[in-house]
């Protein structure tokens, strides 16, 4: 009854999961690592593909996920005797920690086969209101994907200034109206303080003016970017992604795959150049640079484009509409 209620409260629909977990090329003796434990769904499809002598190691900020990724990863293996279950470890950390918390597990530099990365913000998350993460659903503001540790999002929009704010909310939500709901909710905050997600929500609405209808498709909530530019503030996403590119490729041993999925631009445009820098190769000196300006590709890309989800996905589940799938494979 534990594991099926843990299983029920944490319900999410893993996105391009078949294909993130194709892209890693699993062999059943390796070792992997999945940053994003989530509701378990890449990590059970991992840990299902390896043997005795496999290895997996899920980290997840949120203390919920870790206990349900736990649980879905026991019911993958469950029909296997004990002796022939891969060694699987779920821990509460952040994946920007992923070089100290390998070598805490014994894990040398060169020692991982697979990274996979699923950024971004989970259906179970969104849709609780206590998490604060959405506008849909009147909760406190808070956002944080760790709720022991930093600042919530209802103390970021009180204690940053205008243009901290407006800066925050163009540069992680693409919002062409960043400076005015900037001004809007300094000038209401000075009056009543944020502390519901629907308040937020409804004084960036009206800064933003009526919604445009769209001729494809549902219109977007006009809260919708800004939301958005808050939760990656209030939780470091983008640092995080930074930390996991400059130590992901060391991690792995040659051959071994790092498989990022994203949700947005914001996430998308570091990660395709990052991969495109280490396939170009390091930049020469100019001294060296004779006849080519890099030196030997760190790693080939299997799909350049990147892989999008497909259309009965999209259908099944449009919050996948937006996902991209981008694989390094490191050379030797």
């Amino acid at each position: 009854m534990l594991l099926l209620g843990a299983l029920t409260a944490f319900a999410h629909t893993t996105v391009l999961a078949d294909e993130a977990v194709a892209a890693l090329n699993v062999r059943a003796d390796g070792v992997y690592v999945d940053c994003t434990a989530g509701g378990g769904g890449h990590s059970s499809r991992i840990a299902s593909l390896l043997g005795a002598t496999g290895r997996l190691i899920a980290f997840d900020r949120d203390a919920t996920a870790v206990s349900v990724a736990s649980a879905r990863i026991a019911e993958a293996l469950s029909n296997r005797p004990e002796a022939e279950r891969p060694r699987v470890e779920v821990v509460h950390a952040s994946f920007s920690e992923l070089r100290g918390e390998l070598a805490s597990r014994g894990v040398e530099a060169g020692g991982v086969h697979g990274i996979l990365a699923d950024l971004g913000v989970s259906s179970p998350q969104l849709d609780e209101p206590g998490r604060g993460f959405s506008f849909r659903h009147d909760g406190p503001l808070d956002m944080r994907m760790d709720r022991s540790q930093g600042p919530s999002a209802a103390d970021l929009v009180a204690s940053l200034s205008e243009t901290e704010l407006a800066d925050i909310i163009f540069r992680y939500g693409d919002e062409r109206d960043s400076r005015r709901i900037a001004r809007s909710l300094v000038a209401r905050r000075a009056l009543k303080p944020f502390v519901t997600t629907a308040d937020l929500a409804a004084v960036i609405a009206a800064a933003k003016g009526p919604v445009k209808r769209r001729k494809n498709g549902p219109s977007i909530h006009p809260a919708t970017k800004s939301f958005q530019a808050l939760r990656i503030a209030t939780n470091g996403e983008l640092d995080q992604l930074d930390s996991l590119l400059s130590s992901a490729l060391s991690a792995l041993e040659p051959s071994g795959r790092l498989a990022v999925i994203t949700f947005h631009s914001g996430e998308d445009r570091p990660v395709k150049q990052t991969f495109a820098s280490w396939a170009r190769g390091p930049e020469l000196p100019p001294a060296q640079a004779i006849f080519r300006s890099h030196g030997e590709p760190l790693v080939r890309l299997p799909h350049p484009k990147g892989v999008a989800p497909g259309r009965a996905e999209v259908a099944a589940n449009p919050r996948a509409r937006s996902a991209r799938l981008r694989v390094a494979e490191k050379l030797s």
